[in-house]
This record gives C-alpha cells, sequence and structure tokens, in this order.
C-alpha cells in the first residue's frame, strides 16, 4: 500500500493510546461529523468545489475498524517468518506466475517503457491486491475522514483527503473503493501518488487504477518505482552466508560497504559462487542471527518507498524472484520465538529509555532505531548484537 471497515459506530470505542501506555479515545460518529464540519473550510481554501465537499462528505461514517488496523498492521505485528508465510505462499507463488503469463505483453511494454522487471511489478500487484481479485471495498473517503479525524497520523490522512476530494472533483473515478487506509485500485495507490505517479498507459485519455483493466495501475507502479530510483537489473537483496566469528554490530542498514569489502569478510551467496557486485550493500537480518540474512541493495529502499516495513519489503522482492523461477529462502527461521505484542513493544522501548538507550519514542514500531537501541543492550550485556527485539530482550529488561 502507497503511503500501507463499513459501519457506524455511535458507541465511544477505546483502544491502547499508541504513544504512551494510558487508553486513548478512539472517536465517535459524532466527532466525526464534528471535525468534517472544521475542516470543511481548510477543503474549500485548498480549491475543493463546496458542492464536491457536501455530497462527498454527507453522512461520512466513523470507522473504528479503520483506526485498529491503523494501530496494529500485519507487516508490523507479525514474525517475519509469519508473514511471508502468506505473502509468498505456493498459491500466491503460482498465481503470480500464470498473472505474468496472462499478461506478457503488457507487462514487458511496461518493463521497457519504466525499466522495471516485470516480475517485481507483479510482485507489488499480487501482495497488493492478490493480482486484482480483492481491491478493497471500504469507502476511501469515509477511511480517510475517520483516520484524519482520529489524529494519530492526523496531518497525513487529511492532505490524502484532499488530494481523495480532488480526484472525485475532477470525475476520474465512479466507485471509489479502497483498503483500510485509504488506498485503492490494483496496486493501492494512496490519492496523492495517483496524483503524482499515475499514467494513462492504455491511451483511452484516463488514469484508471480501478477498473478491471490493470494496464494503467501497473504502469503507474512501474512509474513510482522508477521515479524513487529503481536499478534495472539489480536485485533487492540476496541471501547470504554469514562467517563464524562475523562483527553482527556491521548487521545494519546503516552500515554499507562494498560489496568487496563483504566477501573480505567472508559473507558469501548461500546460491553458492562467487558475491555478484551490484554496488554497495547492507547485511539485513530480519529474524536475528538465528534467521536468514540478506545482503541489500538500494532497491530495498525503492521498495521501501511503497511500505517501510521490512517484511513487506521482503516479501515483494521475494515474491518476484520466486515468480522469476528462483529457490526458496534456505535458511530455517526461529519460528519458537513469537512477535511481541503492542504493549510488550511499548513496554520494551520503555524500558530501553530507562536503561539508556534509545529507541527513538515509545510507539511500539522496530524502527532502526529501536534495533540500534537493542544492538547497544544486547552488546552491553554480552550476547549477539544482532537488533532482534525477543521476548529474551524485553525479559532482560524488566
Amino acid at each position: 500500500m502507497l503511503v500501507v471497515w463499513a459501519g457506524l459506530v455511535q458507541a465511544q470505542t477505546i483502544l491502547p493510546d499508541p504513544v504512551g501506555g494510558e487508553m486513548a479515545e478512539m472517536g465517535t460518529q459524532e466527532g466525526l461529523e464534528a471535525w468534517v464540519a472544521a475542516f470543511r473550510p481548510r477543503a474549500l481554501a485548498a480549491g475543493i468545489p463546496a458542492a464536491t465537499f457536501d455530497a462527498a462528505l454527507r453522512g461520512v461514517a466513523f470507522n473504528a475498524s479503520v483506526v485498529e488496523r491503523d494501530r496494529n498492521q500485519n507487516e508490523f505485528t507479525k514474525t517475519v517468518w509469519d508473514y511471508l508465510d502468506t505473502a509468498v505462499s505456493a498459491d500466491r507463488v503460482a498465481l503470480g506466475i500464470k498473472a505474468v503469463d496472462r499478461n506478457r505483453d503488457l507487462l514487458e511494454r511496461i518493463e521497457a517503457e519504466y525499466g522495471v522487471e516485470k516480475e517485481v511489478v507483479a510482485a507489488v500487484w499480487g501482495l497488493e491486491s492478490a493480482y486484482g481479485t480483492y481491491r478493497g471495498d471500504l469507502p476511501v473517503l469515509g477511511s480517510l475522514a475517520t483516520l484524519a479525524y482520529e489524529g494519530r497520523r492526523g496531518a497525513f490522512f487529511e492532505a490524502e483527503l484532499i488530494a481523495a476530494l480532488r480526484i472525485v472533483a475532477g470525475g476520474h473515478v465512479e466507485s471509489f473503493a479502497g483498503s483500510w487506509a485509504g488506498a485503492s485500485g490494483h496496486t493501492q495507490f494512496m490519492p496523492s501518488s495517483w496524483e503524482d505517479f499515475a499514467v494513462d498507459f492504455d491511451g483511452d485519455g484516463k488514469r484508471n487504477l480501478w477498473g478491471e483493466d490493470p494496464a494503467d495501475a501497473l504502469a503507474s507502479t512501474a512509474n513510482y518505482l522508477r521515479h524513487w530510483g529503481w536499478t534495472k537489473g539489480q536485485p533487492w537483496g540476496l541471501e547470504v552466508r554469514l562467517p563464524k566469528g562475523f562483527d553482527y554490530d556491521q548487521t545494519t542498514e546503516r552500515v554499507v560497504k562494498p560489496v568487496a569489502d563483504w566477501v573480505a569478510l567472508g559473507v558469501a551467496p548461500v546460491a553458492g559462487g562467487v558475491l555478484p557486485d551490484h554496488g554497495p550493500g547492507s547485511i539485513l537480518l530480519p529474524g536475528g542471527a538465528r534467521g536468514a540474512a540478506f545482503l541489500i541493495f538500494p532497491n530495498f529502499q525503492v521498495i521501501e518507498k511503497y511500505n517501510t516495513a521490512d517484511a513487506y519489503i521482503i516479501g515483494i522482492g521475494h515474491l518476484a524472484d520466486r515468480i522469476k523461477g528462483g529457490p526458496p529462502i534456505a535458511a530455517t527461521w526461529p519460528r519458537e520465538l513469537r512477535a511481541l505484542t503492542l504493549e510488550e513493544r511499548r513496554e520494551l522501548q520503555e524500558r530501553l529509555v530507562q536503561a539508556g538507550f534509545d529507541p527513538g519514542g515509545v510507539d511500539g514500531r522496530m524502527g532502526p532505531k529501536t534495533v540500534a537501541a537493542v544492538k547497544a543492550f544486547q552488546k552491553a550485556k554480552g550476547l549477539v548484537p544482532d537488533g532482534y527485539p525477543s521476548l529474551e530482550v524485553l525479559t532482560l529488561l524488566r
């Protein structure tokens, strides 16, 4: 999902506060209606016609499940192996191969035009909408209004709502339905991304990401990736084997080395042979020292523009590799470990702060700063500093 359900909620709903340990109000239908009334002057000042605003947001319904989904996204709440089991399942790979075969001419023309491999475009399509079979059925305007009103990322969703209203005002879409976050179409573009990157690839005068024909959506996705610097022929990453005694302080996106330097440190491709040189890269351990290791290249960061979660990026990259005929991930995962709950992830960050290790905030998301803080704590305790936020680390911090 370019940033990653219907029903009226009258009663006040309570969810854990995403920042601290307090309970935070999620919102009410009455609160949303008051917010829409206050938002109207801002939308009109941004150029939205009054008639469009009033027609589009009349009767908009507050949706508590949209807020809950925003606070508990699968990419951030599952272990990487559980996420990949679904994202790169045998069925999804098989359907991806069929989707490429069925749309080969279209995808090859897109690859020639934008320089993004057809398997990569197909992987985004597969992960975002199951190759167009499920594009979402929630009202985009209702989802965006709910999230803008709820406020955790209010400024972001308010800007997306204004972009969505511009799309409606321009008559670009008839049935504006999508995912819980307001993304829509075959490859789940946010409204602002439609404005910035959508293309009319089939030449019918419309940038239609929502119809049965996926041409515009797939080309728009390639255009998006090209804009952010996709390099054709460069892998997102390669599964590698780390030598005994490897310095796990080096396993972070913040450490970037030429391939020759990694070779000198004993890093080797799991597939055998010589480690290919696709430019400087970093070593990533998404499941800790007991899971798979990857040498990632700049295309990894390009996919990150679609969704910042490492699990999602690996899911797209690995699905593309499998569609192309590549092997499954060779390493085993530490499946005996479970993912920390949201409350436990917040506690982990709070206790890191108390122990003098800065996780970059207490929001329950295990981003680069939290990983770095975990690594520093592990190193101080004489543990392997792989940065993995496990229950063992949390227990040691208690």
